[in-house]
């Protein structure tokens, strides 16, 4: 067990290497150990399932980066752009008669020529950016961890200081091993944490950190995350995940890109495409999938109990009433589309999804209610966009990821988001032209999306359908011809937008709400059931002109219902409601 000695957050490869002294006195022989772990990941999770000791970790950002040095524990907030596959690396080797771990951490610190004894192993590479999209009202306050870095004591800088000197005195890597095929792709090399260079590097991350990924932040930086000991299926592309390892951006590790061979702009290789002085590299010792309430900066642990769930829907209906004009109809329809999302899926139907389509929108109402509505909604919820879509837009935008098999690297599109995400679609931009092939393969994307909730990713020689689980909103003149979203509801306004004084209380309770009875389980009971299927019927019989989607839209439009009121069970009052809304509805359509 690691002593009191080790700094868990300014010193934690103290505690990797003391730990893997300890297994190997036991097990002379690392290879007993495979790449596994050897003790030092209950070590870290021990220490980091105190929250208090968590929140001392500081987070990744860009605003951090220029202040957090390498080789400290860190915490990365991102989205998996991009699995780059496994890297091969010397995992532990002989010291003349001591065995050393390269266990995480880029480089060794004394591989000497004559060491023959090394064993290899492998590590996952994740390409992590800031999640797209994330609210200004999300991001976590860096003050508390401005002090941490310099309330360091002089006494530990100092000793890292001394432990540097001493690793730059130790032999390095000798000819044979470093003109090995093998080594040279196993990320070998001198080890340095000059604070000169790691400040030159940090400036640099932050400054074009994203610039290999287009359509996000220049200023945010991305992340290279090193994985170890973790199933496959525990990691997807697109999740959002919160990372806990050391951080490294040493220059000196640029010195193994240079072994690339980019001449003709192609390497197998990815990280020769990603250095360590545009992107962090970070080795992860505990990771956790995020879900939109690990966003909140204030969650309460509340039951949502109905008779508090009626107050806070009652005061949103109000706060939205107020930006959408007074259009209390329209308000209703907007809430239940702020509550969807795909609980599941039967064939080619994406169940639970309610796209809304805003009609009556001239450019005029647009500059009125456009921006104050956009506003709205990136205040309540953490991941949203906005989409003026026109001619340009649509023939140049690269919408879907596409494989580059040159870089070997997923470069990423619009459509590339996280679940849970929120887009609205200004169609009123859109304007007479001619679409070109690119115009028109994006259209057909944007309509697969809308009605499928799938993004097509292209892998050049075939393509991959992603699900994906966004709520689409369109604002347009009329029906929108590109996008046929679930529900059209003409708007109409009898009021400008107000932007109403909003307590952060009210707003805090206004996220909490959405972003819990939206992932409420709901049933209905057998003899709502039989209700419900006689009145579908009925309904059918009335109009041959219902589809089985709109069947089914009012279906799900009973669940979001009970949902908005905290209620896991469709009532028969809900159902009511639900029908007279629609019946409202086509009455405004004509």
């Amino acid at each position: 067990m690691v002593g009191p000695q080790y700094d868990f957050l300014a010193n934690p490869l103290g505690a990797v290497r003391s730990t893997f002294d300890a297994a190997v006195a036991s097990v002379p022989d690392p290879s007993a150990f495979d790449g596994r772990d050897w003790g030092v990941l209950p070590l870290f999770q021990h220490f980091l399932s105190d929250p208090s000791r968590l929140s001392q970790v500081p987070l990744l950002t860009p605003a951090t980066i220029q202040w957090v040095k390498p080789n400290t524990l860190v915490r990365f907030r991102g989205m998996i752009q991009d699995m780059l596959g496994n890297e091969f690396y010397v995992g532990a080797y002989k010291d003349g008669s001591v065995w050393r771990t390269n266990k995480f951490m880029d480089a060794s610190q004394s591989l000497t020529a004559s060491s023959a004894d090394m064993r290899i192993w492998e590590r996952r590479l994740l390409y992590c950016v800031p999640v797209p999209g994330l609210s200004p009202w999300t991001q976590v306050s860096t003050e508390e961890f401005g002090h941490l870095s310099m309330d360091r004591t002089s006494e530990n800088r100092e000793k890292r200081r001394r432990e540097d000197d001493e690793s730059s005195d130790m032999p390095v890597s000798g000819d044979e091993v470093q003109n090995s095929p093998n080594t040279k792709r196993m990320r070998e090399g001198e080890h340095s944490s000059l604070a000169s260079n790691s400040r030159g590097a940090a400036t640099e991350i932050a400054s074009s950190g994203t610039s290999l990924v287009s359509g996000l932040d220049s200023n945010s930086p991305p992340c290279l995350v090193k994985i170890y000991d973790s199933p496959d299926s525990e990691l997807k592309l697109n999740d959002i995940f919160e990372f806990v390892g050391i951080l490294t951006s040493d220059l000196e590790l640029e010195e193994d890109n240079e072994d690339c061979d980019l001449s003709d702009g192609i390497s197998e290789d990815p990280l020769c495409h990603l250095p360590p002085s545009k992107v962090p590299y970070l080795h992860c010792f505990i990771h956790r999938k995020l879900a939109v309430h690990d966003f909140l900066q204030h969650n309460p642990i509340v039951e949502p109990r109905p008779n508090l769930v009626r107050e806070i829907r009652e005061a949103l209906l109000r706060h939205l009433t107020a930006v959408l004009g007074n259009d209390d109809f329209a308000t209703h329809f907007m809430l239940l589309h702020l509550l969807s999302n795909v609980h599941a899926r039967a064939d080619d139907l994406a169940v639970g999804k309610l796209s809304l389509n805003l009609t009556c929108f001239s450019k005029e109402i647009v500059s009125v209610f456009g921006k104050p509505l956009s506003a709205a909604l990136k205040n309540l919820l953490p991941f949203t966009f906005y989409i003026p879509l026109t001619v340009e837009y649509l023939n140049t935008v690269s919408l879907v990821p596409k494989k580059n098999y040159d870089t070997n690297r997923l470069e990423t599109g619009v459509f590339q988001l996280a679940e849970g995400s929120h887009l609205i679609v200004d169609e009123t931009k859109l304007e007479a032209g001619t679409l070109n092939s690119v115009g028109v393969e994006n259209t057909r994307l944007l309509k697969n999306l809308m009605e499928l909730q799938k993004v097509e990713y292209d892998f050049k020689y075939y393509k991959v359908d992603m699900a994906t689980d966004f709520q689409l909103l369109v604002l347009s003149e009329g029906k929108s011809n590109i996008l046929p979203a679930d529900v059209i509801v003409p708007f109409r306004p009898s009021a400008t937008s107000c932007s109403e004084a909003v307590t952060a209380e009210a707003l805090e309770a206004w996220r909490w709400y959405l972003a819990t009875v939206r992932q409420l389980s709901h049933t209905i009971e057998p003899e709502m059931q039989k209700v419900v299927e006689t009145d579908l019927v009925a309904a059918r019989q009335a109009d041959r002109s219902l589809s089985s989607q709109d069947l089914s839209r009012l279906v799900t439009m009973g669940r979001l219902m009970s949902l908005s009121y905290g209620e896991t069970s469709l009532s028969l009052e809900h159902w009511q409601t639900v029908k007279e809304l629609e019946r409202l509805r086509r009455e405004r359509l004509q």
